[in-house]
């Protein structure tokens, strides 16, 4: 198993204030003590105090702990639908990063690009926003927000599921 020594964040962290983070072990920080450097935003009080609330309401919330359980629940319900539906070739993520990826032939892989747009349109007609994204545009982005609830995820799956079926 690997640590990570370092880790970048930005966007979500700021929650829409322009903030982005470093995090890295006290060895490596006590190096940047000894070098100039700097940054376009760096400092600024306002979203540093953004990025303070941001962490708080993740800690007092217990977001994380959301995004594995519901996350799990989530891929749980996904690969139900893989199961019923062949297009789907894989499922594939941790917590509430997840991707679906359509394909036309499970044992090809070959991407299913006009199935994906058409469910994609499908979806959204239906009230169920996704990403796409992929090499080859054929991979369903899941991510939603942090206080993503089961029942969210129970939606996800049950338009998804009727998104697929007409095809």
């Amino acid at each position: 198993r690997q640590v990570s020594t370092q880790s970048t964040g930005a966007k979500g962290i700021g929650n829409g204030i322009p903030l982005a983070a470093c995090v890295t072990t006290p060895e490596i920080a006590s190096v940047l003590t000894q070098r100039i450097h700097f940054n376009t935003y760096g400092g600024n009080p306002v979203s540093s105090a953004v990025g303070r609330a941001v962490l708080r309401v993740i800690d007092q919330e217990h977001l994380q702990d959301n995004c594995h359980k519901v996350g799990s629940h989530l891929i749980a319900g996904l690969n139900k639908l893989a199961e019923k539906h062949a297009v789907i070739g894989d499922v594939r993520g941790k917590g509430l990063m997840i991707g679906v990826e359509l394909v036309k032939d499970r044992k090809t892989k070959q991407p299913a690009k006009e199935e994906t747009a058409q469910v994609f349109e499908r979806c959204k007609e239906m009230g169920l926003l996704l990403g796409k994204g992929g090499l080859h545009g054929n991979v369903f982005r899941i991510k939603p927000p942090m206080c993503f609830s089961s029942a969210d995820a129970d939606f996800t799956c049950q338009v998804l599921d009727r998104a697929l079926s007409e095809l």
